[in-house]
């Protein structure tokens, strides 16, 4: 089995070689390019640090500047590198979801088959050949998952920090961590009595929120290696890094490309001299938080169908909503697979409602973009749809789950 997966590894990463190799093809002869206009971005930003300038030079990088920096041999060795470094994560990305559903109990036939989920999809397949860095953040995530649930709560915190590094929104996962850390143990002042008690109630609570061990290691190890991060980038380029790698993506707002159910409001107040105002950014901000922090609450002692949940609800409610953004929790969805108990044919009803609603958007959007109409009411009612469909794909995931807690 060890053999057979080495096996299908190799093979995956062949496929992406494939389609790396035929990028370069339709990037020279083709008008449609096939690499990621990001990557272009990434590699100036590698440029400038290689003259020993800030990536932030380069108009539109917005992300960790250990980014630039690893992709420095760009410079010298070709825009291939840069796309090999993402492969070899997206291969990396497979193993983990493997050695993650074999730590959760399940034999290792179900696990390679959770692992080809990732390894043969075309989405993954495709977004690192085209040279996006989201196999990094995922592999930081899942590494951060599997060290929890295996209990090393030190490495956990590790790759935390270089997660939420990276790119910020991993921070939703800090709730359901904290509470899952706090063991099965809790320590509530004797039994609950007999009748209703708000009293009592309130201080098991407050009890079981109080630190433990494995709770102080994993903030101050995970504080440490993000602020020592932090402080770095910061004295060495300044205050346009905390804006570029974390402020930017909080109080962003654009409309292309954009599935949200906000969409609409973020068109009308696009063009306008002060944006959108500050109480609607709280209000848009105030469901997604609701939602993370419930589900969280909820679903906190089984972890991965925690952070799956959290992932997609977050995205499903955020004010911007890309394509890129599925990955997030396309990546943590093979860790749950085995625990859905749901017919095949309920479950490519879904699969196919969820790719139609990107579709019913597209065309729209595809109009608006390269046709030229008018159909911005259009592309928000799609999104509209797109969001009621992630919202019952999400009821029926939680409703056939079979839930270890």
């Amino acid at each position: 089995m060890l053999m057979d997966m080495h096996c299908w590894y190799a093979a995956a990463f062949v496929v992406r070689i494939v389609m790396m190799l035929y990028g370069i093809w339709q990037d020279t002869y083709m008008a449609v390019k096939f690499t990621d206009i990001d990557y272009y971005v990434f590699s100036d930003a590698a440029k400038f640090v290689a003259q020993g300038e800030s990536p932030y030079m380069r108009a539109t990088y917005r992300y960790t500047p250990l980014l630039a920096w690893a992709l420095t041999p760009n410079v010298w060795l070709g825009l291939f590198f840069g796309k090999l470094i993402f492969i070899t994560f997206d291969i990396l990305v497979g193993h983990t979801i493997y050695r993650l559903v074999i730590h959760l109990g399940h034999d290792r036939y179900t696990a390679r088959n959770c692992a080809l989920v990732w390894l043969l999809n075309p989405l993954p397949i495709a977004v690192s050949s085209r040279g996006n860095a989201e196999s990094v953040m995922a592999y930081l995530v899942l590494m951060t998952l599997l060290y929890l649930v295996q209990g090393r709560v030190m490495a956990s915190a590790a790759f935390y920090a270089l997660a939420i590094h990276f790119k910020i929104y991993p921070v939703i996962y800090a709730l359901p961590i904290y509470l899952y850390l706090g063991g099965t143990q809790r320590n509530i002042p004797g039994k609950p009595p007999k009748e209703f008690n708000s009293c009592w109630c309130i201080t098991s609570v407050m009890s079981s929120l109080l630190p433990n061990r494995d709770r102080v290691v994993f903030i101050t190890t995970s504080a440490f290696i993000l602020g020592l991060l932090t402080s770095f980038f910061y004295l060495k380029y300044g205050w346009i890094f905390l804006y570029e790698t974390y402020i930017y993506h909080v109080v962003r707002g654009d409309i292309r490309h954009n599935f949200s159910p906000y969409f609409y409001l973020l068109y009308l107040t696009s063009d306008t001299e002060m944006g959108v105002p500050l109480y609607l950014r709280l209000l848009v901000f105030l469901p997604q938080m609701v939602l993370v922090c419930a589900v969280g609450v909820r679903f906190y002692k089984d972890q991965p169908l925690c952070w799956f949940l959290c992932t997609f609800v977050f995205v499903m409610a955020n004010k911007v909503c890309t394509s890129q953004y599925f990955l997030w929790y396309v990546s943590l969805l093979p860790c749950i697979l085995p625990d859905i108990k749901m017919a095949v044919t309920t479950s490519m009803c879904l699969l196919l409602l969820w790719f139609g609603a990107q579709g019913l958007w597209l065309l729209p959007a595809y109009l608006l973009e390269f046709q030229g109409y008018n159909t911005f009411l259009l592309i928000w009612a799609s999104g509209l749809v797109f969001f009621c469909v992630n919202a019952a794909i999400v009821c029926f995931i939680v409703k056939n789950y079979k839930v270890k807690l």
